[in-house]
Order: C-alpha cells, then structure tokens, then sequence
C-alpha cells in the first residue's frame, strides 16, 4: 500500500505516451500515511473546468471535494484522509460550457452491479495466488510447438441458476474448470469482463476498462477463476476491446465535455452500425491508458494473452467509400505489441482481424504489427460457405477446403469458429449442415475431425461440444439437456476422444507453423469430395486424414502412404458409438509398395460417407 501521487516523470511519460503502468497512479488508491488509511483520487479532464469528487461518503455532495488540478494538461488530484473502500464515487466534471457531467472513474478497479454505475474505492491487493508451477512451466515451453484449443466461454450464458440469475465467477471456477478439462481443452477464452452496462453487447461495449465486471462478484473473485485455471492446467485468454467504447452517460465518451478518448471528427469517431465511439489511438494519453490497460490484466490478473478485438477496425478508417489506412492505428499496435511482450515475453497476442493486411504476427523489428497469432477468417468462411452447399454441388467448390493452405504459413494462424457464427440468424453448426438428421451430425462430426487435422492452433464457442441445433440464445444458457438425447451424447463422445487424441497425437500439432509438417496425398478429387493429407512432427513421424465430404462410402478406396509396412486407425469418425454406420478399419491396412498419389506406397482402405478417418503407421 503506498502513496499514488504522480510524480513529474510519471506526469511526463504519461502526456508522452509511455506510462504503461498508469493504473498505479490514475483511479482510487488507498496508502498508509503514519497509523492512517487516506484515500487519493487521479483523473485526466484536460477540459474541465473544475472536478469534483462526490459519493456515498459525502452524500453525493462535491462541497469540499474539489480535485486540484496539478499540470496545464489537466491531471487533476485529491487525497481524502479517509479510507473509503468500498465506497461508491463518480467524478463530477464542470465542462467549458458549464454543463455537469457525473462520470465513472476511468481508471476504477471496481464498478457497481447494473443498473448501478458508480464506481467503487476497491483494493487489488491480498489475493494468494496458487499458480507458481503453471507460470514458471508456461516460461518453459514453446506455445508454437503444443497442443492449443481454446473454449471461448461467454460467463453469463454457459449456464444459470434455477431462478435465472447469474453464477460468480468463483461458482463459475468449480463447475467450468473441470467440465472443459474433461472436454480436452487447453485454454479458456473469456469474452470481455471489463464492465459494461448492457448485457447484450457481450462486453463489447464497455465503460470500465479496468474493473472486472460486478455481474459475476468481486475483482478478486475473477482472480480465483484465473487462478484455479492454472492451477488445473488451463491457460486464460481475455477478449480485449482496444478499438471502441459505448456511448453510455457515465462512461469515457465526452468525459469532460470534451472528445478526450474518442477522435474529435465524427467521421473518424463513430461506429453508425455498434453505436460506439472509436478511440483516438493517435492520443499519447490514450496510448498510455489502453497499453496500460493490457499489463494491468497481465499484472494483476495472470492473464496468459488476449484475444484483440475488431483489429480491421483499427487498421482501416471507419465511414470511408474505400479502405484507407489509419496510421494511428497501426503505430499503436506496434506500440502496444513491443510493450507487451517486453513485460512477459509468453503472452499470447491474437488479432481477430478479417483483413490481408501483410505481416500481422511477424515482429515489429521485421516490419510486422508484433501479434503473435491471427485468427484465420478466410479459412473459416471458406469452409462454413462449403459446408453448407449441398454435397451434389461441393465438386463445383472443391477449391474452398484446399485455398487455405496457400496461405496457411503466411502467418501463425488460428482456426476459429466462434460466438460469431452461430447466432444473429446464422444457425447453429450442426443446423449449418444440410440433410437429414444422420447426415447433419456425420457433417460435423467430419467438419471437426477436419478442423483438428489442419495446421493452426484451435478455438471452439461452448456450447459447440453438445452439437446444438439451436443458435447461441444470449440471455438463456446453452442447451444442456441436449445430453439426454442419444446422438447429441454420441456426439460429445466424439468430441472428447477427439480433442485427446489430438493433444496425443504430435504430429497433429507440433509443426503447425512449418510447411515441413503438412503435404496433400491427393488434393485433385472433386468429383468424390475427398481430401487426403499427411500432417508430421519434428521427427517425419505422419498422420494421415483423409476426409471424406460426400454421400457415398467406399470399401476399396487407395490411398497413396509415404513408406511400406501397417497402418493403423486412430480416428474414425463413422464408428457406431459415435452415431455412425461402422464403415471402419478394424485390422491394420498394409501398404504394399508402388508409386500412387506420389507416394512410394499405398493403402486399399474403408473411406465412409461424411466421414473423416485418421491413420499412422503401426507402432
């Protein structure tokens, strides 16, 4: 606990751009003064007239609370010699032309539950955490070359209570945790919890960058989730916002009569479509709160890496007939990239970017925005648009699950199908799948079992391991009796040997970012819709998936392997406890020699209808 009054260089470096750690002199702080708590209160209004601090502890009457402003820049300062925490406070901001604005503190650790929107005097400190061993194995180990397959996980909808309220995040630990670790998982992606007053913008609108949403209980309490992830072996990844910010009374925009955070220009400025105000990214006190905002998560919470949101947002200028580049944006991402990884050089920094935009995780120093990963949208798009055309005209499409790997090692990709494809009108996968009933669970089971054998790390919505036909319903939790239902429970079966096998199995992973770890078998067969490919690890060691996206099985088809001897089935997605016809592999497949398919060798194998099959030589 110590004193929070800013320093002349901390005062300098934040006007400059470079206070990363703004969040230990901006907000509430409470410090020790002899045998006495005393309360201080930093805000940046730089066009307010007069700041005045009002809460439950003076009944909401500013008399006596003025803030000093203590630079031409408008840092404005106040320490009470009281311990206010717990406290409920807002700044209120005298503007240019004597309006009066009751604002949120920017920089609060702590926001009152909806409707409410005070902030709160809140101490970070005290928290035990448990997560040594997973923080020192994490500084180990190579993200590249491991297993990674993200559960994106939206709090409030996973599941509900029996009267409808919301679990917090401690109940939310012991229920999620384990579930998601007997799914296979690596990591959990939270979608954002910084505070927000409107549950239905999922977070992506927000208004306390540094307060872990009061939806779901106490900071601290979001500090027990991340915690006991790690200590169960589960990375967290946070949904990060960095682009835009809601509208809403009490939050940044206009905090003090005046576009502080946001561009001045209304065509720079506004989002028509979300209703959201962009952030001035050219801003050096912006810069300062936003990279600020990503340690603090870092700092305070072990956050193992964040999901970027709307980067094309970012890069590109909004409002515009045609695409034209925002420097701002990109110098800020720079920025924001080198800070990051030069404050834990193990993070995981992913953009959710839709653009070609070149080099978006190669480094800075080699011309690169510094991401380390991207998700790839292309594929995801290619292969949805596939999967939902009817199998009798995939021939006429074939190109759309073989385009990606042109690119595939053009960057360190992510293969995302995520809360956004699955609500809005778009249907649930399963319902994504033309056919009938058998023929839409045999689809996903192939579209899974393809998504696992292509190169790049992996992230699934929850929900997805239940095969609902139902589209994500954001204010009722996902449909868990669905379980009860014998297909849905194979399914998940599925599923879960699935993503094991996958963490098993290295040549499925370890050289995801390496065209040494894939070459095609046959990539030519449209008339069959069938794809064939070999996925290796460091050693050459291969496993071959041959996806199988038509109506028809074949008992005798041959395939071409890359070395003589007995292969194995690991995986087939057509087995009868999956919910499939049993057209598999049971003995091992010899591979007599002979060129076909370019390979020295080949295999006379069961291929069955919207099936996927894995197979490796026979140990």
């Amino acid at each position: 606990m110590t004193a929070a009054y800013p320093t002349d260089f901390d005062i300098h470096l934040f006007h400059e751009g470079n206070l990363f750690q703004a969040y230990d002199i901006f907000g509430a702080h409470l410090s020790r003064v002899d045998n006495n708590i005393y309360t201080s209160f930093c805000v940046w209004a730089p066009h307010a007239q007069q700041v005045r601090l009002v809460g439950s502890f003076n009944n909401w009457n500013g008399e006596g609370y003025s803030l000093q402003k203590i630079n031409n820049e408008g840092i404005w300062y106040i320490q009470v010699q009281k311990n206010l925490e717990g406290e409920l406070y807002k700044y209120e901001m005298l503007t240019e032309t004597g309006e009066v604005h009751l604002k949120a503190d920017p920089y609060a650790f702590f926001a009152e539950e909806r409707p409410g929107t005070a902030s709160i005097v809140y101490s970070l400190e005290g928290y035990k955490w448990q997560d040594q061993l997973w923080r020192k194995n994490k500084k180990q180990s190579s993200i590249y070359e491991k297993p990674v397959c993200m559960y994106e996980l939206h709090l409030g909808t996973w599941k509900r209570k029996a009267d409808g309220t919301l679990y917090s995040y401690r109940e939310l630990a012991d229920q999620v945790i384990p579930y998601v670790k007997e799914l296979g998982f690596t990591h959990i992606e939270v979608m954002p919890v910084t505070e927000h007053p409107y549950d239905r913008s999922w977070g992506y609108q927000g208004t306390g960058y540094f307060a872990a949403t009061s939806r779901y209980g106490e900071p601290k309490d979001f500090m027990y989730f991340v915690d006991q992830c790690h200590v169960h072996g589960l990375g967290v990844i946070l949904d990060w916002v960095p682009g835009h910010f809601c509208k809403d009374a009490h939050g940044l925009h206009r905090l003090d009569g005046s576009y502080n955070y946001e561009y001045e220009k209304s065509w720079d400025r506004e989002n028509y479509i979300w209703g959201t105000a962009n952030f001035d990214l050219g801003k050096t006190e912006v810069q300062s709160f936003l990279i600020s905002n990503a340690l603090f998560w870092l700092d305070y919470f072990h956050i193992d890496g964040f999901r970027v949101d709307a980067v094309a947002n970012i890069i590109y200028w909004p409002n515009r007939d045609h695409l034209e580049v925002n420097p701002f944006g990109l110098k800020f991402l720079k920025k924001l990239n080198k800070a990051v990884f030069q404050f834990d050089p193990d993070v995981l920094m992913i953009a959710e970017d839709s653009t070609d935009w070149p080099q978006v995780t190669a480094p800075v120093h080699m011309g690169g925005l510094g991401f380390n990963y991207k998700w790839n949208m292309g594929w995801m798009n290619d292969v949805l648009q596939y999967m939902e055309t009817h199998w009798h005209q995939r021939s006429d499409h074939h190109h759309l699950i073989s385009f990606s790997l042109m690119y595939a090692y053009s960057e360190n990709f992510i293969l995302p199908f995520s809360h956004d494809e699955v609500v809005h009108g778009k249907k649930s996968l399963l319902n994504k799948m033309p056919g009938d009933y058998w023929q839409k669970f045999a689809q996903l089971r192939l579209l899974m079992g393809f998504l696992i054998a292509h190169p790049g790390k992996k992230l699934l919505f929850m929900g997805n391991e239940l095969a609902p036909f139902s589209e994500w319903k954001d204010l009722e939790e996902i449909d868990w009796h669905l379980i009860e239902y014998e297909m849905h429970q194979k399914f998940q079966e599925y599923f879960i040997n699935l993503l094991h096998l996958y963490k098993r199995a290295e040549s499925l992973f370890e050289l995801d970012h390496d065209p040494r770890g894939f070459q095609w078998i046959d990539v030519h067969n449209a008339q069959q819709s069938v794809y064939s490919f070999i996925r290796r690890n460091k050693e050459g060691s291969p496993v071959i998936a041959i996806c199988n996206f038509g109506e028809h099985g074949y008992e005798n088809y041959q395939i071409g392997v890359p070395e003589v001897g007995l292969y194995e089935e690991i995986l087939n997605s057509d087995r009868e406890e999956y919910g499939g016809s049993g057209q598999v592999n049971p003995v091992p497949l010899k591979a007599n020699k002979g060129d076909f398919h370019g390979q020295p060798a080949y295999v006379h194998m069961t291929i069955p209808p919207f099936g996927v099959v894995y197979i490796q030589p026979k140990i």
